[in-house]
């Protein structure tokens, strides 16, 4: 089993600087600013031959409230699961009042501790390390995280004393790609970090009653009847003339990255709100991208039989496109509606992933078009010969005729509909490409007439045919 190591410390001492350099990645949000990072963040890391687990936590001050006191909580998860404890502490700043109640509360863990002086880059190295040993930490390690100075040796000489034991590792590693990816995606406080708790049935991720509280996307696996998924857990996404701090245009960046990831997107509206065009421009992007889609309607519970029915009357009138995702009125908190979810989201990746014959295509193309004929154009009928599949999430269908640019976009609907009726899929969108091919009757392009020019150079370059042809006529 991999060797598990935790980052501990107030913030904006490094910890999400020092765990891309573990990791060799960009994963975590890195910005002067404090209390960015919020939920806990699992990476990979090799030194070597050797690989470990490394976790990024938010930032622990002593004396957490509100929104800090959840942060906090994840963070002691982090503890409760690492085998190694590392504890940062800014070099630069020096000892502060918050690092000796962290280092009080890890020594009551139980847990190995090895202290991380950061940031000595800039002063000097006996000076910055000495007021540390006042915690009593016997292993301290100065590093400059952002410029790698002494984290290689620090890394060799951790994993020199916690190897891997050979044992199978269950945690989430490098292999989500394996799994079937589930992206939480909406507007700022709709729910989503509470649905994704609800459907792991712990409190995995910082779920709080303020808009904004993700503010990066969190990759968390998850099994479920034998069956693996990588729930991402996103940024809300607002509109951009309010959009004011730089680390919300990170976070959107981000969420943008994960439904690209993404095999599924679970889309969360508030059912206590109207549907916005803020609603609409994210489904676009959703779209766009080819991903599969499930609507949940979340805070389902509480509205009246009219309400319902208002909510439902919109959905129809403002979102006519999306008829092809299920739609599911939940409410994540008390957890009604939610196990539905499951069903809909196998029903569209299967339908994203499903694999056609062209000779079956092909059959379902020549059917289409003997209920409908192609348009004329020209004095001539649109043909298309044959259909075969392109591609998987999304579903893409290639058609090969003659004439393709002028099929009107009314056609191609209706083909996209044909096709996704046919096939019975569900959740996921119908991509057509067409290729025409080159005609065979087409006559060819006149030559250019040459200058003057251009024809005494090609006479002269070719003198053996001139000479031919005079002795002919000779």
């Amino acid at each position: 089993m991999k060797s598990v190591f935790a980052l501990v410390g107030r913030p904006n001492v490094g910890k999400s600087t020092l765990f891309n350099r573990l990791t060799k990645s960009r994963d975590a949000l890195v910005a002067d600013y404090p209390g960015l990072t919020r939920d806990r963040k699992y990476g990979t890391g090799v030194v070597g031959e050797r690989d470990y687990l490394v976790i990024d936590t938010g930032g622990l001050s002593g004396d957490e409230a509100g929104i800090d006191e959840y942060m906090a909580a994840q963070t002691w998860m982090a503890v409760d699961e690492a085998d190694v404890i590392l504890f940062l502490v800014d070099g630069r700043e020096g000892l502060t009042a918050a690092d000796n109640m962290v280092a009080d509360r890890l020594r009551r863990e139980g847990k190995q501790v090895y202290l991380l002086v950061n940031k000595i880059d800039t002063v000097d190295l006996e000076q910055a390390c000495a007021e540390f040993y006042e915690l009593g930490f016997a292993d301290i390690f100065p590093i400059a995280a952002a410029q790698n100075r002494g984290v290689t040796k620090m890394m060799n000489h951790l994993l020199d004393h916690y190897p891997d034991n050979g044992e199978e590792d269950e945690q989430m590693g490098d292999s989500y790609l394996d799994t079937i990816r589930i992206a939480f995606v909406g507007r700022p406080n709709v729910g989503k970090s509470t649905l994704l708790n609800r459907m792991m049935g712990e409190e995995r991720v910082v779920a709080f009653n303020e808009p904004g509280t993700t503010r990066d996307s969190i990759f968390v696996p998850f099994e479920r009847e034998g069956k693996k998924y990588t729930l991402i857990d996103t940024a809300g996404v607002r509109r951009r003339s309010k959009v004011n701090e730089a680390i919300e245009k990170f976070s959107i960046i981000k969420t943008l990255n994960a439904i690209e990831k993404a095999h599924v997107v679970i889309m969360l509206l508030d059912a206590h709100e109207t549907i916005t065009e803020q609603d609409a421009h994210l489904l676009g992007l959703v779209l766009d991208a080819g991903r599969s889609l499930v609507l949940a309607i979340n805070k389902w519970d509480g509205l009246d039989s009219y309400a319902r029915e208002q909510i439902k009357t919109k959905l129809e009138v403002k979102l006519p496109f999306l008829d092809f995702a299920d739609r599911h009125f939940i409410s994540a908190l008390h957890g009604t509606g939610v196990g539905h979810l499951f069903e809909s989201v196998h029903k569209a990746y299967d339908s994203s992933m499903l694999k056609v014959s062209t000779a079956r295509m092909t059959k379902m193309l020549e059917t289409a078009v003997q209920a409908h004929q192609l348009p004329i154009k020209s004095g001539r009928r649109i043909k298309l010969r044959y259909a075969h599949q392109g591609g998987s999430n999304p579903f893409t269908i290639i058609i090969h005729g003659n004439q393709t640019k002028n099929i009107p976009n009314s056609y191609k609907r209706y083909l996209m509909n044909y096709f996704r009726e046919t096939l019975k899929l569900k959740g996921t969108q119908v991509r057509i490409e067409f290729k025409t091919g080159d005609n065979p009757f087409k006559a060819p392009k006149k030559r250019a007439r040459l200058s003057k020019s251009q024809a005494y150079r090609q006479k002269r370059n070719t003198p053996y045919k001139s000479s031919l042809k005079n002795s002919k006529k000779k």
